[in-house]
């Protein structure tokens, strides 16, 4: 093959994975509003059930499948790009080091693990479970090409991507990088179809054996955050994926996984809630009823703001879709906090776009809840905002 049309097949190559995670993202944004309805209002009905129903067993397996198809879904909307990122700077080396134990736990006793971690491999500012989950996923997938024992290597390096690798690499800037590098001796990929394995359903398990989301997951996430992802491969000479994440400066934050919430969490206070799903609306406007809350509901930006002229009540939180017609959820709490600057604020959504933050990154500083929720998930967070 020719070096221009091996550029081509690249730019090709791209542009299909761009296509396919527009459709995945869509497709993933409009089922998290039918899964959200299915989950709130299978929970609602057994906090309602006696202990003994007959029923209650069934609605449990309701609830655990569609917990299990939202994981899927924030795999489709990792793929297409579309999930909300909460930022934060950290080394890449920490982040290895933190997963020790959970790699050693993928991995098993027959796969030796090693790393190599370069001294200077740098900061980068990214969500650091998402990246995490990239780690994770190339660990497994590594394993599986190991079937009889082998050894895996991390390496992590600052490197600079410059003008000429970029000429052959359509899909990558010049500048500084931090390379996060899995490696393993295990089967390597055949070159049939090594162009496929980043795409979605994509894989070469058994039937049941896996979904075919893993690589497609680190794909959209890797890109999602500016960096880039190579793969180079011979059969029987094991692979290396590499990920090139933008290199940042700055010192660390102080980095702290949130506390999964425990129980459900009852509450007094008025919340207006703004949501253009009518099925969502009413779910949440149940749920938060359920939970004390005094609800006040609108379908859009402008309703909301015309029911907050009308009543003397105080608002003391608004629960708000991001992405909404006429007006969305950043513009109407900007609208509403020239009103009352203490109003408290939570926003509920699949994924963003450019509204709250630029391309689907969030501000650090913002509370957001990603769809579809279960009711103790939402009780936890309203009143860890309320109470901030």
């Amino acid at each position: 093959m020719s070096e221009q049309k091996r550029l081509e097949e690249q730019v090709r190559q791209s542009q299909k994975m761009e296509s396919i995670g527009t459709l995945a993202g869509g497709v993933a944004h409009d089922f998290n509003n039918i899964l959200f309805a299915i989950i709130g209002y299978t929970e609602l009905a057994l906090a309602e059930l006696p202990q003994l129903s007959p029923v209650r067993d069934n609605l449990d397996h309701v609830l655990e499948s569609s917990l299990r198809a939202s994981d899927l879904v924030s795999q489709l909307l990792a793929f297409g790009r579309k999930q909300v990122l909460k930022v934060k700077t950290f080394a890449i080396n920490d982040l290895i080091n933190q997963n020790q134990a959970m790699l050693h736990r993928i991995i098993g006793e027959d796969v030796e693990l090693k790393t190599v971690l370069g001294e200077d491999a740098g900061y980068v500012r990214a969500d650091f479970n998402q990246i995490e989950q990239v780690l994770l996923n190339l660990i497994a997938n590594a394993r599986d090409a190991l079937p009889d024992g082998g050894v895996i290597i991390i390496e992590t390096e600052k490197v600079y991507l410059d003008e000429s690798y970029a000429v052959n690499h359509p899909e990558a800037e010049p500048g500084d990088y931090v390379m996060l590098a899995v490696n393993d001796n295990g089967l390597g990929i055949d070159a049939s179809i090594i162009d496929k394995i980043f795409d979605p359903f994509f894989t070469t398990r058994e039937m049941g054996k896996g979904t075919g989301m893993g690589l497609a997951t680190v794909h959209g996430i890797v890109k999602q955050h500016g960096g880039t992802i190579y793969v180079y491969s011979e059969p029987g000479q094991g692979a290396s994926f590499k990920v090139y994440l933008p290199f940042f400066e700055r010192e660390k934050d102080v980095f702290a996984k949130e506390a999964e919430p425990k129980g459900i969490v009852t509450g007094s206070e008025t919340i207006l809630l703004v949501e253009d799903e009518q099925v969502v609306r009413d779910f949440v406007a149940k749920a938060l009823q359920k939970l004390g809350y005094h609800v006040i509901g609108a379908e859009n930006g402008p309703e909301a703001l015309e029911l907050v002229d009308k009543t003397e009540e105080k608002i003391d939180l608004l629960l708000t879709d991001v992405i909404m017609p006429r007006m969305n959820g950043k513009e109407l709490y900007d609208r509403l906090r020239q009103k009352d600057p203490e109003l408290k604020v939570l926003f509920i959504s699949g994924y963003s776009s450019n509204v709250i933050a630029h391309h689907g990154v969030l501000d650090a500083e913002v509370d957001l809840i990603q769809k579809p929720i279960t009711i103790a998930s939402l009780s936890t967070k309203l009143r860890r905002v309320l109470a901030g």
